[in-house]
């Protein structure tokens, strides 16, 4: 599973004025984000979505990750994860 997030704010062409589509733009300025994250959050369709966000990764508007798996303590098992792993430890 992918995560984006917004690299630049961007102007919106005139098809994507919607409320919807300011709502997607403020969910991805703030942190990456899934794209079931965004339907859920948006009210957009899961195929408005994936347009969206095809518009800005062709403007190179868009930074993409690989998700991390869900861990059984949520947030808290992702910290203590790359706290505990040796390829997230500090020195």
């Amino acid at each position: 599973m992918k995560e984006f997030k917004l690299s630049a704010w961007t102007d919106l062409p005139g098809a994507y004025q919607r409320t919807v589509y300011r709502r997607l733009l403020s969910d991805l300025s703030h942190r990456f984000i899934s794209e079931q994250q965004l339907v859920a959050n948006s009210g957009a369709s899961r195929s408005e979505v994936r347009e969206f966000l095809q518009m800005l990764g062709d403007r190179g508007l868009l930074q993409v990750r690989a998700a991390e798996p869900d861990s059984l303590f949520g947030p808290l098992g992702g910290w203590l994860r790359r706290t505990f792993t040796a390829d997230g430890a500090r020195h």
